[in-house]
């Protein structure tokens, strides 16, 4: 198993006014992905940005972008997303049933985007066993989604690790970890099993953003690479 660690700045944590500087500032500080929180209203208590966002974002950068519809009808706007250049659309099991949730990865691949499926904290991570061969990522929210700056839960240890398991037996299935991620956290959840770490303040709020990415990820795969020596 590999080590390398991706990080993933989450926009909701980024200057609103001052998105493209601050997306800008994030890839030359050496993160791989952008993650791009979308949020409706419904599915969780809050707003964010619209797929004109992601549209006006896209020229601007060749971050991967990691869009994460947490909105209750993603069938509903999944092409806009696509059509703005996300290069993976995420959405949540708890949104659809697993018949339409297969249906919309293969729309999205079909559209030559990739496919993310996510839970909630209280959603067994065991209900997406029906979906491990539609989807390219499993993304474990380690908050209740809905709002940035909150601490990470602990007891999403067992999900992660679970969605690790899982992804040895699917080659080419990444795990992703959203919510309270920090260099406190970092190592908890790499050790558990994440590839991609979804960082907000941690990154945005940081005084040096090249300092910071380099610190989570040089935590992260540590944390790793000592889990992978132990087993």
């Amino acid at each position: 198993m590999s080590c390398e660690i991706k990080i993933a700045p989450s926009i909701l944590a980024a200057d609103a006014a001052r998105l493209a500087e601050e997306v800008k500032k994030v890839e030359e500080a050496g993160a791989e992905w952008l993650h791009i929180d979308i949020m409706d209203g419904h599915f969780v208590p809050n707003l964010s940005y619209s797929a004109q966002v992601v549209s006006a974002l896209r020229p601007l950068s060749k971050l991967f972008f990691d869009v994460h519809l947490m909105i209750s009808e993603p069938v509903k706007y999944m092409d806009d997303f696509a059509d703005a250049g996300a290069d993976i659309i995420t959405v949540h099991k708890e949104a659809c049933s697993d018949a339409e949730l297969k249906e919309i990865a293969a729309h999205l691949h079909g559209r030559g985007v990739k496919a993310g499926i996510s839970v909630k904290p209280n959603t067994p991570a065991e209900s997406l066993e029906p979906l491990l061969d539609d989807f390219d990522m499993i993304l474990i929210m380690t908050v209740e989604p809905g709002f940035g700056g909150q601490s990470y839960i602990h007891e999403m240890d067992s999900k992660i690790a679970w969605a690790a398991r899982a992804a040895e037996n699917h080659p080419g299935l990444i795990v992703e970890v959203d919510g309270g991620v920090g260099e406190k956290t970092a190592a908890e959840a790499a050790a558990s099993g994440a590839k991609v770490l979804v960082a907000g303040s941690a990154v945005f709020g940081a005084e040096d953003a090249e300092a910071a990415v380099r610190s989570l990820r040089r935590i992260a795969e540590s944390a790793c690479c000592a889990e992978e020596k132990q087993q």
